[in-house]
Parts: structure tokens; sequence; C-alpha cells
């Protein structure tokens, strides 16, 4: 009976030192438990890439260059600059300055020199209308003149409001300033206004003043016939008056 637990005794021990072999110390069973944790962290960055990497395939047609679409999406999407050097949308085309036919860039009208310069982006006859006048800025004062014939040796006031209005096709015969004052609509016009009485009318366009007399002008230019001037500071007395559409 002695022998038996003693045999038994021996079989434990060596199935305790055998236990002791199969199990895993401490640390292992640590980095055990972190591989399981990390292994479907790899799984989905391997997949992940995978799908990144199709994408591009894809995109650039197998073959590494980008496909047709992609670049006709490319350059429909890009702006261009355009033929003109990207001067904007809105500046019209205008003809270069000639001393027959002056202009200034812009919207308003200019007198150098006593010569009148039109504006570019003017309707073509308000810049009909300036250079009409430049025609006959150094003519005398003369009454009557301008209402027999258009080409005449002077003008008085009426008649070289009518020669400059004739010129851009806007008046068929010359007025005198009573004549005037139920030309055209009432009122102030966009670019050209004639200003009328009884007894006298000029015309303002695009900023300046056609005018036989030289009130309100501070360096008025020499001779007594119509001249460019500044404008009035207010028109007492005198009708405004303007052509449709101007």
């Amino acid at each position: 009976m002695g022998l038996i637990p003693r045999l038994a005794a021996r079989e434990a021990q060596a199935l305790s030192a055998l236990a002791r072999q199969l199990t895993p110390p401490a640390d292992e069973r640590d980095i055990l438990r972190y591989l399981r944790f990390l292994a479907p962290v790899f799984a989905l960055l391997a997949l992940t890439g995978s799908a990144q990497a199709a994408a591009r395939a894809g995109g650039t047609g197998g073959g590494g260059s980008p496909s047709s679409s992609g670049s006709s999406s490319s350059s429909s999407s890009t702006p261009t600059p355009n033929s003109n050097g990207g001067q904007g949308i809105g500046a019209p085309a205008t003809a270069p300055s000639t001393p027959a036919e002056p202009t200034v860039p812009g919207s308003q009208a200019k007198v150098i020199k006593g010569v009148a310069y039109a504006p570019s982006y003017a309707p073509q006859q308000v810049k009909q209308i300036i250079w009409a006048g430049n025609q006959i800025r150094t003519k005398p004062y003369v009454y009557g003149g301008g209402h027999g014939v258009w080409k005449d040796a002077g003008y008085d006031c009426s008649g070289s409001v009518s020669y400059v209005l004739h010129a851009a096709g806007l008046l068929k015969t010359s007025m005198d300033s009573s004549g005037f004052e139920s030309w055209g609509q009432s009122g102030l016009g966009q670019w050209v206004t004639v200003y009328t009485n009884p007894g006298h009318a000029f015309i303002e366009v695009a900023g300046i003043r056609f005018d036989t007399s030289a009130e309100g002008d501070p360096h008025p230019a020499p001779g007594t016939g119509p001249r460019w001037r500044p404008l009035m500071h207010g028109a007492p007395g005198f009708q405004s008056r303007h052509p449709v559409n101007l």
C-alpha cells in the first residue's frame, strides 16, 4: 500500500513539470494577446491599401497616363485667358484716335488745346457731334450763320447747334433757338442735352459744352464763334431737350 501513494506523487510531479513546460510565461501570454488584438487592424490596413491601388490603376487607365476623360475635365474647368490680353468684359472695341476723329479712353470727352476728344465708349452719334464741332470750332460768330447752308463762313448759336446735330443724323434742317424748344424729348439726356430759350441755344455732349457764349468759361478760346467750353453749373431760364436714346 505504501508504494501506490509514492507512485501517485511522482506522477503528479511529472504532470506538473510537463504543464509548466507547455504553459508560456506571463510575458509571452501578454504578447499573444496583443497580437490577437492587432491582427484585425493589420488586415483592415491591407484591404485599404489594395483598394487605393486599384483606384489609382483605374484612374490612369492601367497604363500610368491620365485618361482622356480626366484630361478633358481638367481642361474644361480651367479658365483660359482672353485673346484680347485679359482686357475684360464690357470694354468695347474702339478705333484708334486720329487728327480728324480724336478719341480718349472712357466715357468722358476732353478738350485739349481747343480740340474736343470724343470718349471711346460713347455711341457713334455722340462722337460725330464732337468731331463736327471740331470742324467749325474756329469759325467766327455770324448772325444767321449756318441756317442758309451747312458749310458757312460763320455760325450763330442755334446755327452751330444745328450743324453738329445734322452731322450726326439727328436733324434734317437747321432750327433757331425757339424751334429747339420743341425738338426731341424734354429733359436731360444721357449723352446729349440742348439748352434753349427764345434768345440763345447751346449743346452739352459727353461732359463738355459747345457754345458761342463764353459765360462760365474761365479760359475762353480766342474768337467770338462756337467754341468748346466746360459745362455750365445750372442754366436758369433755359429748357433742356435731348435726342431719343441719347
